[in-house]
């Protein structure tokens, strides 16, 4: 295990420095940029080759790429062209609750979408099957900004239950920790819902999905056969070997809802990574684009190394040498 690990993550540096590479492309290749929001129609070439040299875009395009590179590596993501202070600076903040948002979203998915999967799986075609199957089409296909807008219209507007927008309520002062992280919570919950409704109903379906092709099985028969309890075979017997591609489905779900708390955090007004990104692409902000990508490639990376690390310890006949 130690030896694959070392060459999965040997393999994912030149994939990781390629995906650096078409990120830092595409950006520079896009329209417009940061400079034009200071430039004025009537300014002389001087005076543009010296605002593109005030914001560093005046060099070749692969030399600035190889500072960018070497800058980042040592933690150092430039300086925001709009808040003129460190990227990393800008972004601490928001890490936290962006993390929150997306950790309770993934605790909600899973709570919700992998015990309905079973039960849809072990009721096949009955009322019970057919009203989960209906939720779940009714997750996936309903798009995440209308939803949040039923949301907040029903238990915002009209019934007061949760707040509007934001984090915290600048008015109230928590009296100790726990009413602080309560008072969040409160906050945190509207949004965490509309983001956690498509991934419980891809979980749903997943595991629905996986758990009907497990109980079909030669041995789930011969352990029924054994006389052992239904909960002993459908838990530990087949849920267990049904759950690998659950895990492969939460690999690529943890960048997935780093990249959807963007839609989300905007319209709630949540000060997260989401909400900075969608204000940066707005503003031409490259320096908070580029680190804001580059974390979204990491999260995928890793994602992939996580998913192998469990499919071990979900199946101990998975073997790597």
């Amino acid at each position: 295990m130690r030896a694959y690990l070392i060459r999965r993550l040997l393999q994912i540096i030149p994939v990781f420095f390629g995906i650096l590479i078409l990120i830092y492309l595409i950006i520079e290749l896009s329209p417009g940029g940061p400079a034009g929001n200071f430039m004025d129609p009537r300014m002389t070439a001087e005076q543009r080759a010296e605002l593109a040299e005030r914001f560093g875009l005046d060099g070749p395009l692969p030399e600035r790429f190889l500072k960018w590179v070497e800058n980042a590596l040592q933690g150092d993501f430039g300086r925001s062209f709009r808040y003129q202070r460190p990227v990393i600076d800008v972004l601490r903040p928001m890490i936290g609750p962006t993390l929150a948002l997306s950790s309770l979203a993934l605790l909600i998915a899973m709570l919700i979408g992998i015990p309905t999967g079973i039960i849809g799986a072990t009721k096949q075609y009955s009322v019970t099957d057919n009203s989960l199957t209906v939720f779940s089409l009714i997750g996936i296909c309903m798009p995440s900004f209308f939803f949040a807008l039923v949301l907040l219209m029903f238990f915002s507007v009209r019934l007061g239950w949760f707040p509007l927008f934001g984090l915290v309520n600048p008015l109230y002062t928590p009296p100790n920790i726990m009413a602080a992280f309560f008072h969040r919570l409160w906050h945190l919950a509207l949004p965490a819902i509309v983001m956690g409704l498509g991934s419980t109903a891809t979980f749903m379906r997943y595991t629905r999905s996986s758990m009907l092709e497990v109980i079909k099985s030669d041995y789930i028969r011969t352990a029924r056969a054994k006389g052992l309890k239904e909960k002993v075979v459908i838990y530990r017997h087949a849920f267990r070997n049904a759950v690998i591609p659950i895990i492969t489905l939460l690999g690529f779900w943890i960048p997935g809802l780093l990249s959807g708390a963007i839609v989300t955090e905007s319209i709630f007004g949540l000060p997260g990574l989401g909400k900075i990104a969608v204000d940066a692409v707005g503003y031409r902000d490259y320096p908070i684009i580029l680190a804001v990508t580059t974390m979204l490639a990491i999260l995928t990376l890793l994602g992939t190394i996580i998913a192998d690390i469990f499919y071990a310890i979900a199946d101990p006949r998975i073997k790597y040498d």
